[in-house]
């Protein structure tokens, strides 16, 4: 299979497909031809779709490597199954294997032959232990190697096993009948899981062998490194002049260069006096460095000059390249094919120059020409696209990010845009701002504005979506860029990939000078989610009640709403820090902390119901009882459903399982269900649209009434719950006390991003015959109700565990026994 694009390898793809790109001096595809048949393999044909004449110009009909070679040509993209079916002619007549052109691999093919016969499998599917399977579909397998279980793509909560799937298939004729001819179907997403649940004989092999996708930069490194590691079973081309120094034929070393393997020179190279060469160093051929150059981990392809006194560290400089003399190419830098790289410049860390392009002289390059992103892990986290102010979140990366989002939309579609009282978000702010409009979106601003009434806006019918700026949580120096859906929403996780790949590629849309959008001002905003807000909740009974309530808008926007909405609800209000305070946006948990405790002296001084304390953009809301007592956010969720609850007596609510099963509890008392969701606030929101969810809650402060709106909301939050006390009549401290205490607790272990995979494994292993949750993370419950969730932070290299028991001691001591799997595990 050669018709990927690999848009995740630009520039190196820009002009020529992923199974060309060479490894040690050879395509990708050319040692999986060679490694096919070593065993037996000589029959091939080749799927092509993208660049399909390139490839089919560099193979022929594979004469010269002793196979025969025929294509299947797809004018458009059929998937991974679809491009096999393309092929049927070729295979309908007996049992075929189908392999990747672009992964790296020296699985025993025959073996895996043998598996499949002897099991009389339909299908067999060859498995490989990675530690991060993100990127890839994971497996599991009973003890026979029978399959149980699919998941595509997962996300790190979702990861069960490092048991992923190499692409690699052995496969009977049959199962071509069940691929629907000319559309794009995929094995791993369609066929497979239909066949699973139809009782078919699907089985896994697991291969103890190499494999690597080779579908990113540092994967494509790590392929040429683990080579001349000799940590895979191929050929190499050319002769060990000493350990770990590869020479091909023609080759010309002087003897005064430096050459500390392992490394590889390739045909025809010149490597001249006074250059040293270190680890991990590939030469392609012809490829010339003069005098007092330096390399180390550098991927250099064919027909490159390499100037004097050149330093190249951890990149790839693509064929017929002339790096000049001076010149400086950093760790992940990428240098496209047929570029000049003039004397003296500086290409920073992670920089991509596309083919085709000259850098000039004395240049310090820190962002990438034309095209491609900087590298990192992920670009979204669990707060949007996050980062220190003015070093990793610039007003460059901003408009660049902004572009990304505005090409995903359509020309002429209206974007909400809004901040938080920070000096910081409002000059990200207008660089947005100036992004949208270069892209043809016309913007709506609302300025300094509170999150739930930016995302009220957002969700009018006219608006495509919506961004917000605010300074992240507990962390001044740090900004968060939210990216809304049509409905107000977060980006759901298949969007965030969707904008990841468009800022990937950095192809942006830009307008015509007439196509130049609109920037605006809506007025009456905060006076129109008000109205809706106190016509959509239910306020009987808060005239009545004769409610005091204390306030406090901690300097945030808040502040900008309150004024408006209070005079529609009715209630005697004292509000604290009713301002904007551009100088302290945030607040950190200590202040937070000292803040609750201010607030509670003047609520039970003055004898108000309660307090509620905004976060900064007021999204989430803290609560201290009528006594002054703060109420943790895990009880404030129980009190609010137990509130909710005891008035709908019917319905579903949705929580994370992170949540203590006291909540099941207090809604089996009223007659409500509970429905159980990943930790995701996209998919928190997702659930909160279902009619019949009449209430959400994240555990953190965040709250979600589906009468209003389907995201979290403080505002909203602190106007039902006033309504809910005016009504029961109860103060928050005896609604507390009637629910019955929870018993959980928490902690986290630092795990490396390379044993998170195997930690997930090692965890379903340890769990054994109990009961297993996949909801997110792995859920292992007790035969008497004890519970423990092993959950990976998705951004950090930390893996985080809840348990809960009947009392403290027995959640401590479950905790204790998962906390110790989990450091065995990742140690």
């Amino acid at each position: 299979m050669a018709g990927g694009e690999g848009t995740r390898l630009r520039p190196m793809t820009a002009n020529q497909p992923k199974p060309l790109l060479p490894v040690i001096n050879r395509p990708i595809m050319e040692h999986v031809l060679r490694l096919l048949k070593r065993h037996g393999f000589t029959e091939t044909v080749v799927t092509v779709q993208f660049l399909a004449a390139l490839i089919r110009n560099y193979f022929g009909d594979g004469e010269e490597l002793g196979m025969s070679l025929q294509y299947a040509t797809e004018e458009i993209p059929l998937g991974t199954a679809g491009s096999v079916k393309n092929a049927e002619d070729a295979l309908k007549d007996d049992r075929f294997l189908v392999i990747s052109g672009d992964a790296l691999t020296d699985i025993d093919l025959t073996d895996m032959v043998r598996f499949h016969k002897e099991n009389g499998a339909l299908v067999t599917i060859g498995l490989k232990r990675v530690p991060n399977p993100l990127e890839f579909g994971i497996i599991i397998v009973d003890d026979e190697g029978r399959i149980q279980r699919f998941l595509e793509k997962p996300t790190w909560g979702q990861v069960f096993s490092d048991t992923v799937n190499t692409g690699i298939y052995v496969m009977e004729p049959e199962v071509l009948e069940r691929v629907a001819p000319g559309e794009s179907v995929d094995w791993s997403s369609d066929v497979f899981p239909r066949l699973l649940a139809e009782g078919a004989p699907l089985f896994g092999y697991v291969a103890d062998c190499y494999w690597e996708d080779v579908g990113t930069h540092e994967s494509y490194l790590k392929a040429q490194a683990d080579m001349l590691s000799g940590k895979v079973d191929v050929e190499m081309d050319g002769f060990e002049v000493s350990p770990g120094v590869w020479v091909a034929e023609g080759a010309e070393v002087d003897p005064g260069a430096v050459l500390k393997g392992p490394l590889y020179i390739g045909d025809y190279a010149k490597v001249e006096a006074g250059t040293e060469l270190r680890e991990y160093t590939v030469l392609g051929s012809n490829v010339v460095v003069k005098e007092g150059a330096f390399l180390h981990r550098a991927v250099v392809h064919d027909n490159v000059f390499v100037g004097p006194s050149t330093n190249l560290r951890g990149c790839v400089i693509g064929k017929n390249t002339d790096i000049m003399a001076g010149a400086r190419v950093e760790e992940n830098g990428i240098v496209g094919d047929e570029c000049v790289i003039e004397a003296e410049a500086y290409l920073a860390h992670g920089v991509k120059v596309y083919p085709f392009k000259t850098i000039e002289a004395g240049a310090v390059v820190n962002t990438s020409v034309i095209w491609e992103s900087r590298g990192q892990r992920n670009l979204f986290g669990p707060r949007g696209v996050s980062g220190l102010i003015n070093v990793e979140i610039t007003p460059e990366l901003a408009v660049r990010l902004t572009s990304a989002y505005a090409t995903s939309l359509k020309k002429g579609a209206t974007v909400i845009t809004a901040r938080d009282a920070s000096r910081a978000a409002r000059t990200l702010k207008r660089a947005v701002i100036a992004a949208l409009t270069a892209g043809a979106i016309n913007v709506e601003d609302l300025e300094a504005c509170a999150l739930p009434v930016a995302r009220f806006e957002t969700a009018r019918e006219d608006c495509a979506g919506g961004i917000v700026i605010r300074t992240t949580l507990g962390d001044p120096e740090s900004v968060d860029i939210l990216f809304l859906d049509e409905t107000g929403a977060d980006l759901s996780q298949g969007a965030q990939r969707k904008l990841e790949r468009v800022f990937g590629r950095q192809e942006f849309r830009r307008a015509f000078p007439g196509e130049i959008a609109e920037l605006s001002y809506p007025t009456r905003t905060v006076e129109g989610y008000s109205r809706d807000l106190v016509r959509q909740m239910d306020m009987s009974g808060i005239d009545e009640a004769g409610l005091k309530i204390v306030v406090d808008c901690a300097g945030g926007v808040t502040a900008n709403v309150l004024p408006i909405l209070l005079t529609k609800v009715g209630v005697d209000v004292l509000t604290l820090n009713n301002r904007l305070d551009e100088l302290n946006p945030t607040e950190t948990p200590a202040t937070r902390e000292k803040a609750l405790a201010a607030m509670g002296a003047i609520v039970s001084s003055s004898g108000a119901a309660f307090g509620v304390r905004f976060d900064p953009v007021g999204e989430r809301i803290s609560l201290v009882d009528e006594k002054g007592d703060p109420i943790s956010d895990d009880r404030a969720l129980l009190v609010l459903l137990d509130l909710v609850a005891a008035e709908r007596r019917s319905g579903t609510v949705a929580l994370p399982v992170t949540t203590t099963r006291v909540a099941e509890r207090v809604c089996a008392a009223h007659g409500v269900r509970v429905r159980w969701t990943t930790t995701h606030q996209d998919v928190l929101t997702k659930a909160a649209a279902d009619p019949e969810v009449i209430f959400a809650g994240d555990g953190r402060g965040g709250f979600v009434f589906p009468e209003f709106s389907h995201t979290v909301d403080g505002v909203a939050a602190f106007v039902r719950l006033t309504g809910l006390v005016a009504r029961t009549r109860m103060t928050l401290s005896q609604i507390d006390e009637r629910i019955p205490d929870a018993h959980l607790l928490r902690a986290s272990v630092p795990t490396p991003w390379a044993a998170k995979g195997s930690v997930m494994r090692h965890v379903v292993e340890a769990a054994g015959d109990r009961t297993v949750d996949t909801t997110d993370g792995v859920r292992v419950v007790e035969a008497d109700g004890r519970w423990a969730l092993v959950l990976p932070d998705p951004a950090e290299a930390v893996t985080h565990l809840w348990a809960e028991g009947p009392d403290d001691a027995a959640a401590r001591t479950l905790l204790e026994e998962w906390v110790a799997v989990v450091e065995a595990a990742g140690s």
